[in-house]
């Protein structure tokens, strides 16, 4: 019960504009983490037209939530819980799930500095994995830092 009334309080200080960090994994999500540039962006925009719901305006931004990290040029896409075990080793991306930590700007940060949500936290939707690895190949975004090197960094992005 503790740690519910703990997650309470940190989606509490997410509304009031504060960081908040959630476990990866578990009922939430894992993350896919790519480099970010030209590449990338073109990944994102291909995916706002495969998460469209019919009968969207044509400049609907559909895609499920990515946060940009300026500071070392790579992109999170936030992806179902369960994908880390499914995902297969990608040249161009990393997943990562439990045990990491990630820390996510604040709701309304849009725009530098620091970590922003390049596509906005919606409750519902996440970025599907499959058509995402195929798009990743497509376009080839990277290099891509190794997974500890993440790990130590995610939970202190903002």
């Amino acid at each position: 019960m503790s740690d519910l009334a703990a997650r309470v309080r940190s989606l509490m200080d997410l509304q009031r504009g504060a960081p908040l960090k959630l476990p990866l994994g578990g009922a939430l999500f894992d993350i896919v983490v790519t480099a970010s540039g030209p590449e990338a962006y073109a990944a994102v925009h291909l995916m706002d037209e495969v998460q469209r719901i019919p009968g969207a305006r044509d400049d609907t931004r559909a895609c499920g939530p990515v946060i940009e990290d300026p500071e070392h040029d790579r992109l999170i896409w936030l992806v179902p819980p369960g994908t880390r075990e499914s995902w297969e080793p990608h040249r161009y991306a990393t997943c990562l799930g439990a045990p990491y930590t990630l820390a996510l700007p604040p709701l309304e940060q849009t725009e530098p500095p620091g970590p922003y949500w390049l596509r906005p936290c919606r409750g519902d939707r996440l970025v599907p994995a499959a058509p995402l690895a195929d798009l990743l190949g497509r376009f080839q975004p990277g290099p891509i830092p190794h997974e500890e090197l993440l790990g130590e960094s995610l939970s202190t992005i903002s």
